[in-house]
Order: structure tokens, then C-alpha cells, then sequence
């Protein structure tokens, strides 16, 4: 009973990092969307970038995608950011890669319609990926990835300034009736976690301040460029990812490390309620209706969580029925669920607002 609640709390976290990429969205009073996260928002990105490590280019995963192919997605098939788009009438995401290799006039033109910056394994803090080890030691890229995209869009808004010119809409208002749809902070508290295993309430703050206190740097550069709406999304209770179960003795969610989201979540509501109320804040939570909560789909030992996702791991046959897809991504099932919710559920699951409403504010 511990393990489905806990479970059950989760799932309610994973709807929020399920929505935490989108790309492209046409219509008049929202433009584009540009997006921020980390590999529940990746669809592909990370196969452009040389340096990293953190891929899912390789079976089984796509498993379940048109083609049964591996797209670069952390899942079976599609995620979160698919869902929402076709809910949206947008063709499913599309990733920022080949703006990110060449910042040219065609590319920023292409990219007036949004962009994917979503990167698995990314993180909030310069110190997560240095021990993680997500990319590999460049010096242009040892710090926070998170940056760079930031970096890329103040690019691309300087070429759509261009590209665009004074006759027609600027990039400032294209900018500004833009969704930005943001999602980051797992893997920096998972990496904290695994460098504290102790945690008791005065380390927790303090980690969660310097956290708060980067997300809010990072916002407040997005709204420089011209951001006004933002979807904000909550970390995980990552405590109960089948990963973390399958380390722990008693096979139960680690607390401390779900105490470590909450107090990071409470931070990013407190955050956003103290910005420009020009700033649209999302929140979503819903509940699990799968049947199997406790155990991964692809991967195995204790919870399928003891071995990644790999072409020699067991895949199991009926993936509609999983909440996870491997150590710690979501089954497409629950992405499609998580993404129907939070695009337009009713209030009592999406709060303040639904992103169909954030699309018509």
C-alpha cells in the first residue's frame, strides 16, 4: 500500500516533467514555443551533440514510435511534448539541433516557429553534469548545459530580429507571445543526493536556495529576451523512480530524496508568485490509473531497475500497462496520459491554468 501511494505521488510529479518540451505551435496569439528540460523533454537532441554520453539512440527504445525505430526519446515511443503538440495541431516536436550546429538566417527563420532545446541528462547547477559525468570534459561545455541554449536563444533572436525586420512582427513581440515551456532540477537533486546521502532539513534549504535562486537567474534572462509565458514544471519525486526502489533495502521510495523535491517545488511556486504577473505560471498534477507501479518495462533485476535499457535487456510485452519505461523515464502510456491532462484537465488536476489556457491568455 506504501509502494502504489508513493507511486501514486510520483506519477503526479512525472505529469509535470511529461510536458516539459514542446516545439512547434503555429496560430495568431501564440506563435512558437521554446523549450528548456532535461531527457523527459529530449526527443533527439542529444544524438547531435558529440559530447554527450546520455542517448537513447538504440533498441529498445522507439520500440512502440512510428517505424520502431529509436528517435533519441528516453521511452517506447512518443513522450509528453508529442502529445501536446497534436493537441496543439503542431506536427509532432521537433528538435533545435540544427539550429544549435549553424546559427544561420535559414535556421533562425526556421526556428521563428519554436524550438526543442530539451537535453537529456541537463541540469540547473555548473556542478551537475561535472559529476554526473552526462558530458564528457570539454571546455567549452564543462558547465551547466542549461546556459547554452539560454545562449542560443538570445542568437536566434538577434538573427529573427534580422531575418523578420521593422515591417513585419518584430522578434521581441514574437518572443513575447511565445509559450516557454521549462523543466529542470531532477537530475541536479539526484546528483546532490548521491554526493550527501545524509540529508536533514538545513542542508536540504540550503541546497534548494542556491537551486531557487539559479532558476530564478535563468527566468529572469528568458524574460530579457522578451519570454512573458511561461509553463513551469515541477521535479519528480524522483525517491520512487524503480531505480532508486531497487537500491533501497526495504524496496520503498527514499524519502529524503522526495523531501529534496518538495522543498525544491515549494521554492519554484514561491518563485514565480513573486514574478511580473505578466509571467504565466503552470502547475499540474494528476494520479496513476496503470496497473503496474512498482516495476520498470525494459531493463531487469530487482523492479527491472537494475540494468538500463539496452538491445539485450528484456522488454516487456504489454507496455500500455507501465508507468516506467526504464531506470527512470516514463512509458509512453504515461506520457499520453500526463499530456492530454495537463493541456486541457480540469482544475482540480492543472493549476492555475491549463496550457490550452496559457495558449488563449
Amino acid at each position: 500500500m506504501a509502494v502504489r501511494r508513493a507511486a501514486a505521488l510520483l506519477h503526479r510529479m512525472l505529469l509535470l516533467a511529461a510536458v516539459a518540451a514542446a516545439s512547434v505551435v503555429a496560430g495568431a496569439k501564440v506563435p512558437s514555443m521554446y523549450v528548456f528540460g532535461d531527457s523527459t523533454a529530449d526527443v533527439g537532441n542529444n544524438d547531435y551533440l558529440p559530447w554527450s554520453i546520455a542517448r537513447a539512440d538504440f533498441p529498445h527504445n522507439g520500440v512502440d514510435f512510428p517505424g520502431g525505430k529509436p528517435t533519441g526519446r528516453f521511452s517506447n515511443g512518443l513522450i509528453g511534448v508529442d502529445f501536446i503538440a497534436i493537441a496543439m495541431g503542431a506536427n509532432a516536436a521537433n528538435s533545435s539541433s540544427e539550429a544549435t550546429r549553424n546559427m544561420t538566417m535559414a535556421a533562425a527563420a526556421a526556428y521563428t516557429t519554436g524550438a526543442n532545446f530539451a537535453s537529456g541528462g541537463s541540469g540547473l547547477l555548473d556542478s551537475t553534469h561535472l559529476a554526473n559525468s552526462v558530458l564528457r570534459k570539454k571546455k567549452a561545455f564543462s558547465k551547466c548545459r542549461l546556459r547554452l541554449p539560454l545562449w542560443y536563444t538570445s542568437n536566434l533572436k538577434d538573427q529573427m530580429s534580422t531575418r523578420l525586420g521593422t515591417a513585419r512582427v518584430s522578434a521581441w513581440a514574437l518572443l513575447s507571445k511565445s509559450i516557454f515551456l521549462v523543466s529542470a532540477g531532477a537530475n541536479d537533486a539526484f546528483d546532490f543526493f548521491s554526493q550527501n546521502r545524509s540529508l536533514d532539513s538545513t542542508v536540504i534549504q540550503q541546497f534548494s536556495e542556491a537551486m531557487i535562486s539559479t532558476y530564478d537567474s535563468h527566468v529572469k534572462t528568458l524574460y530579457n529576451l522578451g519570454a512573458r509565458k511561461f509553463a513551469v514544471i515541477n521535479v519528480p519525486l524522483i525517491g520512487c523512480y524503480p531505480y532508486l526502489r531497487s537500491q533501497n533495502p526495504s524496496g520503498e521510495c527514499v524519502d529524503a530524496l522526495n523531501q529534496l523535491a518538495k522543498s525544491l517545488n515549494d521554492g519554484i511556486r514561491e518563485l514565480f508568485s513573486n514574478l511580473s504577473s505578466e509571467m504565466h505560471e503552470l502547475l499540474a498534477t494528476s494520479f496513476s490509473r496503470l496497473e503496474e507501479v512498482k516495476s520498470a518495462c525494459c531493463v531487469g533485476g530487482r523492479f527491472n531497475a537494475e540494468r538500463g535499457c539496452i538491445p539485450s535487456s528484456n522488454c516487456c510485452s504489454d507496455r500500455s500497462k507501465y508507468l516506467f519505461w526504464d531506470l527512470v523515464h516514463p512509458t509512453q502510456a504515461t506520457y499520453k496520459f500526463a499530456g492530454l491532462v495537463v493541456y486541457d484537465g480540469p482544475a482540480q488536476f492543472v493549476s492555475p491554468i491549463s496550457i490550452k489556457q496559457l495558449v488563449e491568455a
